[in-house]
């Protein structure tokens, strides 16, 4: 944790008012910083996104590019969503000005233990699962990161006794310098955001960029069934873990003979048995082995560990069941947001299933997913949706799957899942595709469907125990 002192007096231009841009100046100001806070949007565009600031004594320049504002400042504060290779940014570098993303800022300021989980896939879960095991553990436990709350928030009011439970996405590992968890994990690593980084190997270096603080004396928790992810464990200085669904790692957490076992120190330990875990699917068996690793070296008991697994529901637009209509379970998978996830989504359904695809383009290959659902012995149908439609529908038929419907809204989606399911089935929206192309985000696509499908008429019929 770096002296408040070090702000104190600075001029710094925070630029991107989105939730986290908002709260590093928020941050700043705590800290004695003359902050200046910049948006491309207009005051009236931003709307009451802006009122956290309206009493503070920041410089206000809206509706305006950043580059003509870097004069005179000794730090420059980014959002997630603009890249490190922004003209803007580059300028600043060139001109000397400290660059840093919000993430940073707020870890180097903060008060308390952080953990902080990265991968492609299953990073809110597992965060969200392990700030439930802290609060059980009757600690303090914030999320923080890019699960939606700001770590510069967190950061305000965080004892030394609390815990932070840090999802870090690829965006914000560009900006890091100093970012230094107790415990991290590495989950998974697919393709995904080359539309920003480009390739594989710059992905993969930006979410090893978590580690690269941290010492022997804390440890780093790999995926040892994924090959992408367990050869990286060797680059790390900090103590390593592995966890597994199929095999047993010398130091980690796995399963044998359906229980899930930890082992840390050399000592096994048995934490409950796997089908007693309330979240479904294989892909939920890995995130909750990935918390059990971080939460033991962490020195959470045994018992509060097998009462949150046993307790604890998911995260909203998940595979999140929403309602079961005629003998139809519709499932909200609004976060596969790319091909990996959903791919985990179709694993996880145990009934024939129509779904959802499509949305904007992150230049992925669809064919895995397509094997995936012409190999599975419940897909059934396909509803198309999105830029990415053609795409999808291209890659389907070159895979031999022929079931294939197209919709111009969420809305005929929803209704042609209904006229295809039959009683028995699932409809599951997991679009394997960023959102940005219908809707603000994967939320906003996530809740519109619920509402679609909340108001589809018919009597309720239970859904899954």
């Amino acid at each position: 944790m770096q002296s408040v002192e070090i702000w104190k007096g600075k001029h710094v231009l925070v630029v991107g008012l989105a939730r986290s841009g908002i709260a590093a100046a928020q941050l700043l100001v705590k800290q004695g910083a003359a902050v200046t806070v910049n948006d491309s949007k207009t005051r009236e565009a931003l709307g009451d996104a802006l009122i956290p600031l309206e009493k503070l004594p920041v410089q206000w320049r809206l509706g305006c590019g950043a580059a003509e504002l870097l004069a005179g400042q000794d730090a420059l504060v980014i959002s997630p969503g603009i890249p490190d290779t922004a003209p803007f940014v580059m300028k600043a570098k060139e001109m000397g000005i400290h660059v840093i993303g919000e993430l940073e800022l707020a870890a180097s300021l903060s008060r308390g233990t952080m953990v902080a989980v990265t991968g492609t896939n299953g990073k809110t879960t597992t965060v969200t699962l392990l700030g439930e095991i802290f609060k059980n553990a009757g600690k303090r436990g914030w999320t923080v990161g890019n699960i939606g709350y700001p770590y510069s928030l967190a950061a305000m009011e965080a004892k030394d006794e609390d815990y932070l439970v840090c999802e870090c996405s690829s965006f914000q590992m560009e900006t890091v310098e100093t970012f230094h968890p107790s415990s991290a994990a590495l989950l998974n690593i697919t393709e995904d955001h080359l539309n920003r980084h480009g390739t594989m190997e710059e992905y993969t270096r930006l979410k090893m960029r978590m580690f690269e603080n941290m010492t022997p004396e804390d440890t780093a928790v790999f995926n040892l069934d994924d090959p992408l992810t367990a050869p990286l464990a060797a680059q790390v200085r900090a103590r390593t873990a592995f966890f597994s669904r199929k095999r047993e790692p010398e130091r980690g957490t796995f399963v044998r003979d359906g229980m899930v076992i930890a082992r840390m120190d050399g000592e096994e330990e048995r934490i409950l048995p796997a089908a007693e875990i309330r979240i479904p699917g294989p892909h939920n068996l890995e995130n909750a082995l990935a918390a059990v690793a971080i939460a033991r070296a962490e020195g959470v008991p045994i018992d509060i560990i097998a009462r949150t697994l046993r307790t604890f529901q998911g995260v909203e637009h998940r595979i999140e069941f929403t309602r079961e209509l005629d003998g139809v379970r519709w499932y909200n998978d609004s976060k596969g947001t790319n091909v990996d996830s959903t791919i985990r989504a179709v694993q996880t359904m145990d009934r024939p299933t129509v779904i959802i695809l499509g949305g904007s383009d992150k230049h992925c290959d669809f064919t895995p997913l397509a094997l995936e659902m012409k190999a599975s012995p419940f897909m059934r149908e396909a509803v198309l949706i999105g830029v990415t439609a053609n795409q999808i529908e291209d890659t389907l038929r070159r895979c031999g799957w022929e079931a294939i419907r197209r919709a111009s809204s969420m809305e005929e989606a929803v209704s042609l899942c209904r006229a295809v399911a039959r009683p028995g089935w699932n409809a599951l929206l997991s679009p394997a595709c960023a959102s940005f192309d219908m809707f603000r985000d994967y939320e906003d696509r996530g809740r519109v469907f619920k509402a679609l499908v909340a108001a589809l008429p018919g009597p309720e019929t239970g859904g899954p125990a």
